[in-house]
């Protein structure tokens, strides 16, 4: 039995919102997918006539689903191979949701989002609904079935864990262009000089193969050895083009807001790279290269019109 058209489009108008909470809650694309299709599962069935505030009805069911998914995750994410990275999306994507304000450009940072990775299910909840969409504490407690006095003190748990980051630098395009043109010049140099000059002496470089393409477990720390670890990665070598499928060209796009570089072998999305900015320079390289995380992005970048690449054949 199929519902009725009104109830069709009223979860149809708060489906966006809907996805850019779970991409949040969960740091991942597709799982944000399931959840909201989930979601409308139970929107289905329910009896929708006796649901006073259609909104919050959805947000509750959607929050719910989104902390048993990361309940089970954490667990999986132990057997994990390697390091586990979000799911990026560039520019564009509607999953990414609101960016009025700095709290909600902030909240869905690449940074951000590995940030909320320390946080229990329970005070990622609390800081995205708080901070990225600005629901009340006693929004917040109907949806969580807790106080409105813990949802606070939630919150202040969350900040506390979520300040020890470092202050992201906030840029627009123009400069997140910038900074990735300059950023490649360095790197495919051949000289780990020019990359020294614009890391931060404690920067770090990781990234997520998943098991399925080459990546090292163990983060690069310190200036030089990201440094080192970048020359090397942007030397050309018949080893690396017959990973990569061939010889990626590089493009420069944003996720997640930040500036990022997107390589692409005959038409096909290898890697994003996504390049944290503070005020003193790059201070974190965050590289996903596994395929299952690039799916949303290559369906996205096949779609769109991109330009010419920075950087053809890179090896």
């Amino acid at each position: 039995m199929s519902a009725p058209t009104s109830d069709v489009n009223r979860f149809l108008a708060a489906k966006p919102r809907l996805e850019a909470i779970a991409y949040r809650l969960l740091g991942s694309a597709s799982e944000a997918e399931d959840a909201v299709q989930e979601t409308y599962l139970r929107w289905q069935g329910a009896d929708t006539g006796r649901i006073e505030v259609p909104e919050a009805w959805l947000t509750k069911v959607l929050t719910n689903i989104c902390l048993n998914q990361l309940t089970s995750a954490r667990a999986r994410r132990e057997t994990y191979v390697g390091q586990w990275l979000p799911e990026p999306l560039v520019a564009g994507d509607p999953m990414l949701g609101p960016a009025d304000t700095a709290e909600q450009r902030e909240s869905v940072s690449y940074a951000m989002l590995v940030l909320l990775e320390r946080l229990s299910p329970d005070e990622r909840a609390v800081y995205v609904l708080r901070e990225a969409f600005g629901y009340a504490h006693k929004e917040i407690a109907g949806i969580l079935d807790v106080s409105e006095a813990a949802s606070q003190q939630i919150l202040h748990r969350a900040r506390k864990h979520v300040a020890r980051g470092r202050a992201r630098r906030e840029i627009d395009e123009a400069e997140a262009r910038r900074v990735v043109e300059e950023f490649l010049a360095a790197a495919t140099s051949g000289r780990t000089e020019p990359l020294v000059a614009l890391l931060t002496r404690d920067a770090v470089a990781v990234g997520d193969g998943g098991g399925k393409v080459p990546a090292r477990a163990k983060a690069f720390e310190g200036v030089k050895a990201v440094a080192t670890f970048l020359r090397g990665l942007f030397t050309p070598g018949a080893g690396k083009r017959a990973v990569a499928g061939g010889s990626p060209e590089l493009y420069a796009t944003t996720a997640n807001g930040d500036p990022a570089v997107v390589a692409v072998v005959d038409g096909r999305v290898i890697g994003v790279m996504c390049l944290e900015v503070a005020e003193d320079g790059i201070a974190a390289v965050r590289s996903q290269v596994n395929p299952d995380k690039l799916e949303r992005v290559a369906e996205r970048w096949a779609a769109a019109d991109h330009g010419e690449p920075l950087v053809r054949a890179v090896y």
